[in-house]
Order: structure tokens, then C-alpha cells, then sequence
């Protein structure tokens, strides 16, 4: 039996040498980033693609992992939403690691993006780059799934789990989970000795993790779907957790544009916008065939995986048996395993800036000590495009919530 969900398929990154991984290369590079002399030459790379095009003629150029956090925007692509709105577009490219987008999205390659919210943070304030928030891509959409013999939080003491990134909001729930159990997070070398009470961490690109776990590597993995799925299809692991169960519809990934755009194309800003809110909209009604859309056999081939794993997380038709499992705590949330709607809550931001501090990330985290989560709230995100876009297919009602455009963030044990 094969146990890596990944068929052979065409891979496009930013760098040839990138070698498929989060490797170490990739975690320095990506560090690097918070230093002017590795960013500036970047940015100037990204300018100058910028100024190639005139106003809103500028092509659509999204940059996605395969995972079903990256729906909204290959949905857009697919059903020709952008073209609807009057925009050019250019085929999706496929990344394998965060690293490596991030560094295409600032160089410019890409110009739409999905970013794990933290991941945001980063971005703006931590390597500097103009880029803002103008929507969110997806709530909850990600689990902790650990070995078939671990059946608790607290067995996970002295062994290993893998992240998609530090600055994840895997990371930042993993982390919460291990706290109410009293175990601490590390990040050590191979073969270095734990301590009594810790647990380490290590940065795995999500399409690794479903075989590191079949042999043995790791004892969990936190990370969005559908490797949660595909772990419980092949049978070796099982979902502990759905981090929506800890952070109530708690937003994943957020559609992140530079801010350059956002001022000298704002019209384009907006046409992208209304295709990506249309294509949410559209996700939430037809699931399954959502599901084959960003299937291995769809048309676009946008995914490399099978049918029955993403239909088991967009169509979600088992989640009252993890209810009944006791896998799912807090049962009167009344939640999608994945769900769709657009608009970035405030106070999911400050919520967001005040949780990461409180977790442990590699690297220099000395300017999240600076950043106030009200500022951030008004700073990172741009609401206009997403506000307007909403106005045209019924406002948030039409996503089943509240027309109000407030909320109180809800995190359980």
C-alpha cells in the first residue's frame, strides 16, 4: 500500500533548487526575510512586474498550496469568476512549502495569495513588506491527527509532532492544547533528549506529513486538510481534535494582496475581490462538487488528491460521528468540518496578535512584542473591497451569519 497521498504532478515554485521541501534552506531563507538587503532586492523585482502593467490590466496571478484552504481562489479560476469581473488571469501555481510562496508573493511572481493568518503578521511587521489582508479565505478547515495508539492530548508528552509553520494558527492552537495538558513546546534537534512535560515541534510541508506519520517520524501533525482525511482514509492515524473545536470558525488562511495594488489599482482590487466572495458563496452550495473541481480528476488537476478524501472534508457528511466519537467537545458550536465566508473580523485579529505572543515561533519575534492588536486590526486588514463585494450578493446573511459586522472570538479546552 502507498501511504504518500502524492502522485506524481507538475510542480511550480520560486526557486529550482527549492527541493520539494521546508528545508533547512527554506526556514533560512525565509528568515532572512526580515533583513533589508535580502528584501529590498525583492521588492524591487516585485515593482518592476508591477509597472510592466497598466491600471487593471494587470493578470491575476495566484500562488496556492495544495490544500483545501486555497478553494476560493481555484474555485474563482476554474468557473471563470475573475474573467467575469473583466480581469485576465494566468494559470494557478502550485507551491510546496510557505516559505516559498511568501518569498514569490513578495518578489512578485504571484500577486494573490493565501497566507495562514499569523503568516500575515509576519509578513507586514516581521520582514516589512507592504501587503494587506482584504479577505478571509476559510474558516476552521484543519485538525491535529496523531497515531492510531494515542488516544489524548497528554500522550503526546516526548514525542514529536509536525507544524506546517510557526506562524501558523496550528502552531498557536497545538500550543493552547499542550498548555491545558501541562506540557511545553520545544523545538530540538534529531535525536536530542526530551525533558519530563515536553513536546517537540517540528516544521513539516503539509504534503510530508501523512508519510512521516505512516513511518513512525512523527506522533501527530496539526495542518489543514485534506491530510487530516487522507491520515483517517489510509488508516494510519485518527483526528484528536478539529482545531475549530478549540477556536470557534476561527479564520485559517486570508486572501493577502500588496498594498501597492491596493492603491494604484483599486478598481483591480476590487474586481478580485468580488470574484473571490461570488466563489465562497458558490463553495458553500455545492460541495461536493467543490470536491471534484480541486480533485486529481478534475479538469484543472489543481490538487493531487483523490475524490473521496475531499469530499470527506467539503462535503463533511461524517461530522455528527466525531460528535458521537466525543472527537468533537463542543457540540452546540454547530460547525462545518471546512466553511467559507469573507469578512475579517477585528476582533479575530486582536485575538490573533495576542495569542501569538504567547506562543513559541522561531526566529526574532521582537516586533510582536510592539504591535498593538487594535492597530493591527486596522492596519494589516483593508475591509472596503471585501465590505463592498458583500453588498452585491446579500450581505453576510447569505452566508447564514449575522448582518452585523462584529463578533466575540469563542475559544474552548
Amino acid at each position: 500500500m502507498n501511504l504518500d497521498p502524492r502522485p506524481n504532478y507538475q510542480h511550480l515554485c520560486a526557486s529550482a533548487d527549492c527541493g520539494c521541501g521546508m528545508t533547512r534552506r527554506d526556514l533560512l531563507r525565509l528568515g532572512a526575510l526580515t533583513s533589508a538587503s535580502v528584501v529590498a532586492p525583492l521588492l524591487s523585482a516585485g515593482d518592476a512586474r508591477a509597472q510592466t502593467f497598466k491600471g487593471d490590466d494587470q493578470p491575476v496571478r495566484i500562488g496556492y498550496l495544495p490544500i483545501t484552504d486555497a478553494t476560493p481562489l481555484l474555485v474563482a479560476h476554474q468557473r471563470r469568476l475573475f474573467e467575469a469581473e473583466g480581469l485576465r488571469t494566468e494559470a494557478p501555481r502550485l507551491f510546496r512549502s510557505w516559505a516559498q510562496l511568501v518569498e514569490a508573493f513578495i518578489a512578485g511572481q504571484v500577486n494573490v495569495v493565501h497566507l495562514l493568518s499569523p503568516t500575515t503578521l509576519w509578513v507586514r511587521y516581521g520582514s516589512k513588506f507592504p501587503a494587506r489582508v482584504v479577505a478571509w479565505n476559510h474558516v476552521n478547515g484543519s485538525a491535529l491527527t496523531v497515531a492510531n495508539d494515542i488516544q489524548s492530548v497528554a500522550q503526546l508528552e516526548g514525542k514529536t509532532v509536525a507544524i506546517p509553520f510557526w506562524y501558523s494558527i496550528h502552531n498557536i492552537v497545538l500550543q493552547q492544547l499542550l498548555r491545558q495538558h501541562g506540557l511545553t513546546a520545544v523545538n530540538r534537534p534529531r535525536g536530542e533528549a526530551l525533558k519530563p512535560g515536553q513536546v517537540n515541534l517540528v516544521v513539516l510541508p503539509p504534503a510530508e506529513m501523512v508519510s512521516a506519520l505512516a513511518a513512525r517520524s512523527v506522533a501527530g501533525f496539526i495542518v489543514a486538510e485534506p491530510f487530516n482525511a487522507a491520515a483517517e482514509n489510509l488508516k494510519v492515524g485518527h483526528v484528536l481534535r478539529f482545531v475549530g473545536d478549540v477556536w470557534k470558525n476561527h479564520a485559517c488562511c486570508l486572501v493577502t494582496l500588496a498594498e501597492r495594488d491596493l492603491v494604484e489599482r483599486p478598481e483591480w482590487a476590487q474586481r478580485v475581490t468580488n470574484a473571490l466572495v461570488k466563489a465562497q458563496l458558490w463553495t458553500r452550495n455545492n460541495q461536493l462538487e467543490t470536491a471534484k473541481l480541486l480533485s486529481n480528476t478534475g479538469e484543472g488537476k489543481y490538487t493531487p488528491h483523490a475524490l473521496p478524501v475531499l469530499s470527506k472534508v467539503l462535503a463533511a457528511t461524517d461530522y455528527s460521528e466525531y460528535e458521537k466519537a466525543g472527537i468533537v467537545k463542543n457540540k452546540g458550536w454547530n460547525q462545518r468540518r471546512i466553511d467559507f465566508q469573507p469578512y475579517p473580523y477585528p476582533s479575530y485579529t486582536e485575538q490573533l496578535v495576542r495569542s501569538l505572543r504567547e506562543t513559541t515561533v522561531e526566529g526574532d519575534t521582537r516586533f510582536l512584542q510592539a504591535l498593538d492588536p487594535s492597530f493591527v486590526a486596522r492596519d494589516l486588514v483593508d475591509d472596503r473591497f471585501v465590505r463592498q463585494a458583500l453588498q452585491s450578493v446579500g450581505g453576510l446573511p447569505a452566508f447564514g451569519l449575522s448582518a452585523d459586522f462584529t463578533r466575540r472570538e469563542v475559544l474552548g479546552a
